[in-house]
């Protein structure tokens, strides 16, 4: 594939190593011949690189088997899945999760993708519904204003939430952005 064709979220080879990428912008400065800036991030160490592809040049999509998993537990350094199809049970390193950890609340369905039968990857939802365990009190007819008040959730990640919203309520956190949706039913 032409390197003109990268986009977030594909998975490449280079390198011999595999890379997702999380950032591709097509640049032509000036008088100068167009290239793409590309931020990768590796999949086998976790390091963030940047990569300047020219425009002719060819990459190497990777091709993925994923599989729906269930987000089991976390210990330490290790977070536990299981393939609710045939009670298979993996373990992801931190490294690969990453800054995603904060989105992986007991019980979530999630893809593990696997390149040449090992996990190497996964894929959030695009929401996840979270429960608020601390936040400020709640303010009556709070949702007149355009004001928000931090709030941490049950995973630790602390989002902006509406004046209204509650300690014990569950809300919908879009995992892309990392910010609040709504309220989950």
């Amino acid at each position: 594939m032409n390197a003109n064709d990268l986009r977030p979220g594909m998975v490449i080879k280079h390198n011999n190593e595999l890379f997702t990428i999380h950032k591709a912008e097509h640049r032509t400065p000036g008088n100068l011949r167009a290239f793409v800036q590309a931020r990768m991030r590796n999949l086998r160490t976790g390091a963030l690189i940047d990569h300047r592809f020219r425009s002719e040049d060819t990459v190497e999509r990777a091709i993925l088997d994923e599989i729906e998993m269930q987000y089991l537990y976390s210990d330490g350094d290790s977070y536990h899945f299981m393939n609710t199809a045939n009670y298979e049970q993996i373990r992801l390193h931190k490294d690969v999760i990453g800054d995603r950890a904060p989105f992986l609340a007991p019980d979530v369905m999630i893809k593990v993708e696997y390149y040449e039968g090992r996990p190497v990857d996964i894929e959030l939802p695009a929401t996840v519904d979270l429960k608020v365990v601390q936040t400020g009190p709640g303010i009556k007819g709070g949702s007149a204003t355009n004001v928000g008040k931090p709030a941490e959730l049950e995973t630790g990640l602390v989002v902006q939430v509406p004046p209204f919203i509650n300690e014990g309520e569950t809300i919908r956190v879009d995992t892309a952005e990392g910010t609040y949706l709504e309220r989950a039913s």
